[in-house]
């Protein structure tokens, strides 16, 4: 059971606060939980090397124990005393990518406590390129396991107040740093075996790894629905970023898919339903039935991915009952964005 206290928001969003940094170290220190901004999500963060103070991000956010937590580091040499192996291909995407969205997995040395890898023999290790996320791992010892600070499920939070809205009472303090930029997770690169393996597409895709390092495998648990899954990393086994409404993908070609999206909300809204519609700024006006939200634009795909997970929590607000959604195969971040709207939809995907 979850002990309830009160939870510090710290604004700084105009500049990190010294003597609260320092403040927010001590808690990392001494077992606390801080949420924190980092260039893709806001991560909940705990002293990745104490064992008991890995126990209570996943009771704060209901996560299942065996879902890996990633360590953040704040310098490369730091991998030294958490990974027993550290390959050249490491290395390089190091020098390409960090401080960077990009997560690496390593075998683990014995410093890595069981309870922050889930369990395994790996260690998922990444180096967020933020001000506040940097500052907060220095001050909080150099090694701080932080999952994104939800509800476990719920939609990834963007924002400080989404961070609020799900753990305020169950963490200790929330580091405020505005609207992050990139609004996904970070991209998961497994390095243990053969060939380097992508466990969770993000910002950095494939063709960008494998400019550096050469072949780049995308793992079949990313489109596989099997609950024996054993997660390497994060997001693997469990349906993730969930609203509360059912959630349908409409694929195809694009003039098919709107007509099928008004086809199936004139139909939820002949049965007394609230329609939710996911677009883009090029089609939102073809939707005539629903709420219409437009996650962007697809001339500048980043967008959608900023503001995806904002709109399925707004959707939760407004109570929708089904929500429809474009697929968005859009050529960088195409791949790490379905593959969020996959497990936010359980897999439900019609093709028009």
């Amino acid at each position: 059971m979850v002990r309830m206290m009160e939870t510090s928001v710290i604004d700084m969003t105009a500049g990190i606060d010294g003597t609260e940094m320092a403040r927010a170290g001590r808690i990392i220190r001494e077992g606390g939980l801080v949420a924190f901004p980092t260039e893709t999500v806001y991560g909940l963060g705990a002293n990745a090397l104490d064992e008991e103070a890995s126990a209570k991000i996943y009771a704060a956010k209901g996560r299942p124990s065996d879902n890996p937590l990633i360590v953040h580091i704040c310098e490369f040499s730091a991998l030294d005393k958490i990974a027993s192996q550290i390959p050249e291909a490491a290395v390089k995407l190091a020098d390409a990518f960090w401080p960077g969205p990009l997560t690496m997995i390593f075998p683990k040395t014995e410093m890595v406590p069981y309870g922050t890898t889930g369990g395994l023999d790996t260690v998922a290790v990444r180096m967020p390129d933020h001000p506040i996320a940097q500052a907060l791992i220095e001050a909080g010892g150099g090694y701080i396991a932080a999952p994104s600070a939800n509800t476990s499920g719920r939609p990834s939070p963007t924002k400080a107040a989404h961070v609020a809205e799900d753990l305020s009472g169950r963490i200790d303090m929330i580091l405020d740093g505005g609207a992050v930029g990139i609004g996904l997770e970070s991209t998961i690169v497994d390095l243990t075996g053969e060939y380097p393996v992508i466990l969770r597409p993000g910002y950095i895709n494939q063709s960008m790894l494998e400019a550096v390092i050469g072949k780049v495998k995308m793992d079949p648990g990313l489109t596989a629905d099997d609950p024996n899954l054993r997660p390497k990393a994060p997001g693997m086994k469990y349906r993730h970023y969930a609203p509360k409404a059912s959630l349908t993908i409409v694929e195809g070609e694009a003039q098919a898919v709107r007509r099928k999206i008004n086809e199936l909300a004139r139909e939820e809204q002949k049965a007394g339903g609230m329609i939710g519609i996911i677009a883009t700024q090029e089609s939102a006006a073809d939707y005539p039935i629903g709420i219409v939200k437009a996650a962007g634009t697809r001339t500048e795909e980043l967008t959608i991915a900023m503001h995806l997970y904002s709109i399925l929590r707004e959707f939760d607000e407004l109570g929708v009952s089904k929500i429809y959604s474009e697929a968005f195969d859009t050529p960088q971040m195409g791949q790490a964005i379905m593959n969020r709207l996959i497990k936010a939809a359980g897999h439900q995907i019609i093709t028009a």
